[in-house]
């Protein structure tokens, strides 16, 4: 019987979820409401956009510390904590799986969360009493690589365990701020229609990766991601998930459409 919960979700500009900015509200609503829908995880993985490296990496230390990876914001944004536990024994066990699949892995009992991972988790379990720990992405952003990545922890499919894949689908950082604020983008509107298409429609799983994996061949591709790496954690769930998502997020961010799935 499957009880992992596989989410992506947009995680924000960097603290202003936190700091309360008014073209966050949608995403802060949808976050705080969220653990609502779902079962109580026993641990949570997050894939962050955030993290790149060479060997697919897992955070490991049992008390993971704060890296406030953003710059210019006010003195609250770096006073911003999430004391979750982390939970090593978990991090090697899913080292191990990566390995037993054929995909290079390590540990690092150093770095701290990043805001992919305290700045959502903060909105949805802000009492941090579950065990966290995240998975970097692949360095080199080859997509195909990520959708193996995804694969090689089927085996998770059976705990209860929460896997977040941490990113955005629309990231272009320049548009974010480059026109009236909600106006109007169809671009960005063909690219979140697609998205939900490969993730959601009739297909079989072997087609939605095959989509993903050829993701630059969708509407407006370049144009919602310069650099993908928002993008791919959703790439790791869809072949984790190994079945179609459901919609829960479709709404606005800095103005931008964004969307997030649930799989269970």
């Amino acid at each position: 019987m499957r009880k992992a919960q596989i989410i992506y979700f947009p995680h924000g500009g960097g603290p202003l979820p936190i700091l309360g900015d008014p073209s966050h509200q949608a995403m802060i609503d949808f976050m705080t409401r969220l653990p609502q829908h779902l079962e109580r995880p026993e641990a949570i993985l997050v894939v962050s956009a955030h993290w790149e490296e060479n060997a697919a990496t897992l955070l490991s230390a049992p008390r993971p510390p704060m890296f406030y990876d953003y710059y210019g914001f006010p003195p609250q944004a770096y006073e911003i904590t999430y004391p979750a536990p982390g939970h090593p024994a978990l991090a090697k066990r899913v080292a191990a799986l990566l390995e037993k699949n054929g995909i290079s892995s390590r540990l690092d009992a150093q770095r701290g969360f990043d805001h992919g991972v305290f700045i959502p988790l903060k909105l949805m379990y802000p009492a941090a009493d579950i065990p966290v720990i995240q998975l970097s992405l692949l360095r080199g952003l080859n997509a195909a690589a990520h959708i193996a990545l995804g694969k090689a922890l089927r085996e998770l499919l059976s705990e209860n365990i929460l896997v977040a894949g941490s990113g955005f689908s629309f990231h272009n950082q320049r548009a974010f701020f480059g026109r009236e604020l909600g106006a109007p983008d169809p671009a960005n509107d063909a690219f979140q229609n697609w998205v939900i298409e490969t993730c959601t429609g009739d297909f079989s799983q072997e087609e939605r990766e095959r989509r993903l994996i050829e993701w630059e061949k969708a509407p407006s591709a370049r144009y919602c991601h310069p650099r993908e790496e928002h993008l791919l954690p959703l790439h790791v769930c869809q072949a984790l998930a190994d079945a179609p998502a459901e919609v829960i997020f479709d709404d606005q961010i800095l103005g931008k459409r964004g969307v997030g799935f649930l799989w269970r």
